[in-house]
C-alpha cells in the first residue's frame, strides 16, 4: 500500500501506530479536507493485519466530544476539538487518552482495540508545591503519549512548546501521582529543541521520545536509559518539508514482523490542516541511533509498478507553485502547475526487459486553455537521465509519448514547462498549466 496508505477520502494525522495482537491499529486526529481548522470533534481508528499491511479496515468513530447522528457525546463539560490521542493496554483493557482543545482532558476505556471508548474519567491530579495552574498544561494534557513500562509503570509524557512528565497510578490508570511531575523531560533549547508530540516507546533497555521540534516539519528522537531522563537527543527520523509543502509533524515509530517504521503525516489542499496519513520504513542500527529516512511515494510497498494507472496524488515531491487538492471524494490531481513546477516519485521498478528500445508514456489531465509539456527525468530532476518529452494540449484528455525504454529501480520526475513564446512569456507568467490526474508508463 502506497503513500498515503489509507484511502483516497481519509485524513488521519498525528498517527500513533499500536500492534495489538495480529493487527496493527493507527490512532490519530481526524481531519476534514478543505478545512480552515485543525482536527474534529470525532476520533476514528483504522486497523489492518500484521500480515497483509495492504488491507486496511475502518472501525468508524471510536470517541466524541459532539453529539453526531450516530452517536451522543462522550463528554458533556464540552464540545471541543479532539486533537492527538494515544491508546495503551494493561490487563486486558484498552485505554484512550484524550486531548481536548480549550477544555480539561480525560481518559477512556474499551474492552476491544478499536473501541468504542466509554468515558472512564478526566484527568485527576494535584498540582505541585511551586507550580501554578498552568501546571500539566491546564488540565488539557497536550498530545499525550503514555508508556506502559514492563515493571507496571504507567508513565505520561505532554506538552506544547514545553515539556513534562508523570506517572499514572496504574490501578485506575487516569489519576496523576502525586510527586512524580518533571518539567522539561525534553529540553526546549537546542539540540533539543522541543515543541510538541510526545510519543514513547521502549526498545530493549532504552526509551526512545519521538516528538516535534522548532523545526516543526520534522520528527526528531532522543534516548535515555531511564523512562524519566535524561534524554539524550539523537537526530531527524523523517521530515515531511523536503522537497514537498511542509507543516506540522507528529508520529512515532513501530516495529511490524521485524520490520521497523515511522508513520507520520503530510499535507493536501495547499493547507497545514488537510493532513494524510503516511510511512516509511526505517532502520535501528545496533548503536541504537535511526539514520534519517527519505519521503517517498512507498509506503508499505518496496516499490511502485509504473505499468498500471498511477494516481498523481502519491508524488511525494512538489516543487514550485503544484500542490495535491480534493475535488471530491475519490479525485485528488495535482493542480497549481505552472512553469518550473516539478513533480516526483520515489520509486518505481521498471523491471529488467531488454525487448524494447522504447516504452510508451501517458497522462491523464485537465487543461487550462494552454499548451505545455512534461520531461520526464530518471533519478534526479537536476541532473538525471532525461527520457522524453510529453507535450500536453490545452484541453482536457490524455496526451501520451514514446519514452526511451527504462530498466531497474528509479525515481520518476516531471519536469513542467511552458509552451509561451514572444510577448505571451510575460504575460502568462505564472499561469496555471494543466491539472494532472493520474499516468501510466506502458510497454
Amino acid at each position: 500500500m502506497p503513500n498515503p496508505y489509507l484511502p483516497l477520502w481519509e485524513y488521519i494525522p498525528d498517527g500513533e501506530p499500536r500492534v495489538f495482537g495480529d493487527r496493527v491499529y493507527i490512532y490519530g486526529s481526524h481531519d476534514r479536507p478543505g478545512s480552515d481548522s485543525f482536527c474534529d470533534k470525532k476520533l476514528k481508528v483504522w486497523s489492518a493485519p500484521l500480515d497483509d499491511l495492504s488491507n486496511w479496515t475502518c472501525h468508524g468513530h471510536c470517541f466524541h466530544t459532539e453529539e453526531d447522528r450516530d452517536h451522543g457525546s462522550d463528554t458533556p463539560w464540552t464540545e471541543g476539538y479532539l486533537y492527538a490521542p494515544d491508546v495503551v493496554e494493561k490487563g486486558g483493557k484498552y485505554y484512550l487518552y484524550a486531548y481536548i482543545m480549550d477544555a480539561k482532558g480525560c481518559v477512556g476505556v474499551s474492552d476491544r482495540p478499536e473501541g468504542p471508548f466509554k468515558l472512564l474519567s478526566k484527568y485527576k491530579y494535584n498540582i505541585p508545591e511551586g507550580k501554578d495552574q498552568d501546571c500539566f498544561d491546564r488540565g488539557w494534557f497536550v498530545d499525550p503519549g503514555v508508556l506502559v513500562d514492563d515493571d507496571g509503570k504507567v508513565y505520561i509524557y505532554c506538552g506544547f512548546k514545553r515539556s513534562w512528565a508523570a506517572q499514572i497510578n496504574p490501578d485506575n490508570m487516569y489519576e496523576i501521582i502525586d510527586g512524580t511531575y518533571q518539567d522539561d523531560i525534553i529540553p526546549m533549547e537546542k539540540p533539543y529543541d522541543f515543541f510538541e508530540a510526545c510519543s514513547p516507546r521502549k526498545i530493549g533497555d532504552t526509551y526512545y521520545m519521538i516528538y516535534s521540534p522548532n523545526r516543526s516539519s520534522q520528527l526528531v528522537y532522543a534516548t535515555s536509559k531511564s523512562p524519566t531522563g535524561p534524554f539524550e537527543y539523537r537526530g531527524v527520523i523523517v521530515d515531511n518539508g523536503v522537497d514537498y509543502p511542509g507543516g506540522n509533524n507528529h508520529g512515532s515509530i513501530c516495529n511490524i514482523r521485524g520490520q521497523w517504521y515511522i508513520f507520520y503525516h503530510r499535507m493536501t489542499n495547499n493547507t497545514i490542516m488537510s493532513r494524510r496519513a503516511c510511512v516509511e520504513k526505517i532502520e535501528i542500527l545496533p548503536d541504537g541511533t535511526i539514520p534519517q529516512v527519505e519521503m517517498t511515494s512507498l509506503g508499505f510497498d518496496e516499490s511502485l509498478f509504473p505499468y498500471k494507472v498511477t494516481p498523481a496524488e502519491l508524488a511525494c515531491v512538489l516543487k514550485g507553485s503544484c500542490f495535491i487538492t480534493e475535488l471530491d471524494a475519490m479525485t485528488r490531481p495535482i493542480t497549481g502547475i505552472t512553469n518550473g513546477s516539478i513533480i516526483g516519485y520515489k520509486y518505481f521498478d521498471f523491471g529488467e526487459d531488454y525487448s524494447n528500445t522504447t516504452i510508451k508514456f501517458a497522462a491523464k489531465v485537465r487543461g487550462k486553455g494552454c499548451k505545455s509539456k512534461i520531461k520526464i527525468m530518471l533519478d534526479s530532476y537536476e541532473k538525471g537521465r532525461l527520457i522524453g518529452t510529453c507535450d500536453i494540449g490545452a484541453n482536457d484528455g490524455v496526451y501520451s509519448c514514446h519514452l526511451e525504454n527504462v530498466r531497474g529501480r528509479h525515481a520518476v520526475y516531471f519536469v513542467v514547462e511552458d509552451d509561451f513564446g514572444g510577448w505571451f512569456v510575460e504575460m502568462f507568467k505564472g499561469r496555471q498549466l494543466f491539472d494532472l490526474e493520474s499516468f501510466v508508463f506502458m510497454k
